[in-house]
């Protein structure tokens, strides 16, 4: 039960990560839940298995330290590509992307958002570019489904947002059949947003990929930045385009942290 694994991380999202491209590997959700604890395993927001995959590359699967698996991860992705060390195209559960290692990081084409109330998906049919719902301080938000489900918030401050105390509610609200990353965006600028996200399975984190790229399409969307903009997470920063052919393309870094050997039977 001796299995190799790297600890990685995109701006402090951080990953145990194992390569299960030659050896298949399954997990239950008793190791993944001991895995990512803090404590008593290695630590991690996300646990991620890169497996071989008929059609592409690899294959990514992912799942949230609560045991719980998800369709798709942006910071993982970029790790991934790190870690396949070429250009690749990666299925996920929530469609194929195509990653591309540059340098220190990685370029990820994270796919075509999804506006539809029912690609989000949403309990019942409401316009997502403007929801006329709110919670508290939090008010008339967009949604987008870009690989996995997203709640965008605009607010004059995200400082004066005790989002830990919001996160949990909205994220498990009946309205969100699939439960929902809930984000909170200040526009500084044509070319600049600032992001917290609480993050579905995981709660505050300190990156979120595809809180990036939801919450830029969603402010696009509306009119309130251009097509590239910086999203600054307490982690770092994230580039974001909405191309001209729909896609979105996510640029920032990524990075080894430690490798090493793990007894898996120790989270049976």
């Amino acid at each position: 039960m001796e299995t190799p694994f790297l600890k990685m991380q995109g701006l402090g999202n951080d990953f145990v990560v194992f390569d299960a491209r030659v050896h298949p590997l399954v997990l239950t959700t008793a190791q993944v839940r001991g895995l990512a604890d803090r404590r008593t395993g290695i630590g991690c927001d996300q646990l991620i298995v890169v497996e071989s995959a008929e059609g592409a590359d690899a294959r990514m699967r992912i799942w949230n330290a609560d045991g719980g698996e998800v369709e798709s991860c942006g910071n993982a992705a970029r790790c991934v590509a790190q870690l396949i060390g070429h250009r690749a195209s990666v299925l996920t559960g929530g469609g194929r992307i195509e990653l591309t290692p540059d340098g220190d990081g990685a370029t990820v084409d994270m796919g075509v958002p999804r506006f539809d109330w029912d690609a989000v998906p949403l309990a019942y049919a409401m316009d997502t570019r403007d929801m006329p719902i709110g919670w508290d301080m939090l008010q008339r938000p967009g949604a987008v489904n870009v690989g996995n489900p997203h709640v965008v918030f605009f607010v004059a401050d995200i400082d004066a947002v005790p989002l830990a105390d919001f996160g949990p509610d909205i994220e498990t609200d009946a309205l969100f059949p699939e439960r929902v990353n809930v984000n909170v965006a200040q526009v500084i600028g044509r070319g600049r947003i600032r992001l917290k996200v609480w993050e579905r399975g995981v709660g505050l984190t300190r990156a979120c990929g595809t809180g990036a790229c939801a919450t830029a399409v969603v402010a696009m969307r509306r009119g309130l930045v251009d097509r590239t903009v910086m999203v600054e997470l307490p982690g770092g920063t994230l580039r974001i385009e909405w191309r001209a052919d729909g896609h979105i393309d996510m640029t920032g870094p990524a990075a080894t942290s430690f490798k090493g050997i793990v007894d898996l039977g120790v989270y049976l």
